[in-house]
């Protein structure tokens, strides 16, 4: 009897601290992504913020083929030709009414731009970032998953 009343504040204490990490998460940090064709891990991504805006820059690329040579050569702004490693893909979010949104994203396999949102799970380790052309139903999602 006495273990199980030494346990319940144990939990309490355990649900209360991971309630209060996901609300303080944000989604500045380092992503693992995935390669939407082939399931396997594609880069790592940093988010940092700004003034309460965030973006995201290509740190790494993970696939065998990825030398840190390959540009956007289907980029059609600023970046046509510049390294893809180093690049900044996501601009322009920021955090209103509990979401991330109001950017854009990158997909350096084509060189367009769609309009972008994020939002963070319950623990604050995956990431869902939704590229979409007018509305959100119109797109996709990837979903990307914390290093740090």
């Amino acid at each position: 009897m006495k273990s199980k009343r030494s346990f319940f504040p144990i939990l309490l204490l355990l649900t209360l601290s991971q309630a209060a990490f996901a609300e303080t998460a944000t989604p500045a940090g380092l992503w693992r992504t995935i390669d939407d064709n082939s399931g396997k891990p594609r880069s790592l991504v940093r988010i940092t913020e700004h003034n309460g805006e965030y973006s995201a820059v290509i740190e790494k690329g993970l696939l065998a083929t990825d030398t840190g040579d390959a540009v956007c050569d289907k980029c059609t702004d600023a970046r046509k030709g510049k390294r893809i490693i180093g690049m900044t893909i996501v601009e322009g979010i920021k955090f209103k009414e509990g979401n991330y949104e109001g950017g854009e994203i990158l997909d350096p396999e084509n060189g367009k731009t769609y309009r972008c949102k994020m939002k963070l799970d319950e623990t604050g380790n995956k990431l869902e970032v939704r590229g979409y052309i007018g509305i959100s139903l119109i797109g996709r999602s990837q979903f990307w998953t914390r290093e740090e």
